[in-house]
């Protein structure tokens, strides 16, 4: 059995994350909207948080590899075409839901939010048809 430790310390650190960007800065930590903050013209000196953050999620994940915590084997057999298709539908979906899964799973659960519960509901269960379809319909191995 893996101990769940690792996981434990890195979702308790996500929700303190979130905790202090609502407190200090009254934002949602929604990384979509974080990266999307970043195209749109700079109001009121907002992008210095927006790249710090981001910044730590690069580092943070920098940090841990560095340190030697073991890593998952990448996946291998998915086209890259499919890879760049999923990635501009997750982008569309995430504007037409007003947030991604971080805003609404972390953070909208997190203040009871029933729109967010509809959102991960709904990220939810067209994640699980996705990998029915590309599974067993289209062929793409696991």
């Amino acid at each position: 059995m893996t101990s769940f430790l690792p996981a434990l310390a890195g979702g308790m650190l996500i929700g303190l994350a979130a905790v202090l960007l609502l407190l200090f800065n009254g934002r949602i930590a929604g990384v979509s909207g974080i990266a999307g903050g970043l195209l749109a013209p700079e109001v009121n000196g907002t992008r210095w948080w927006r790249v710090l953050f981001l910044l730590g999620l690069v580092l943070g994940a920098w940090a841990v590899v560095a340190l030697g915590a073991p890593q998952a084997p990448p996946r291998q057999g998915f086209p890259v075409p499919l890879l760049v298709a999923a990635g501009l539908v997750t982008g569309y979906g995430t504007s037409m839901a007003g947030g991604c899964t971080s805003g609404h799973g972390v953070c909208g659960l997190g203040r009871l939010s029933k729109r967010s519960l509809a959102a991960v509901l709904v990220f939810v269960g067209v994640a699980m048809l996705t990998t029915f379809l590309l599974r067993h319909v289209a062929g793409v191995a696991a």
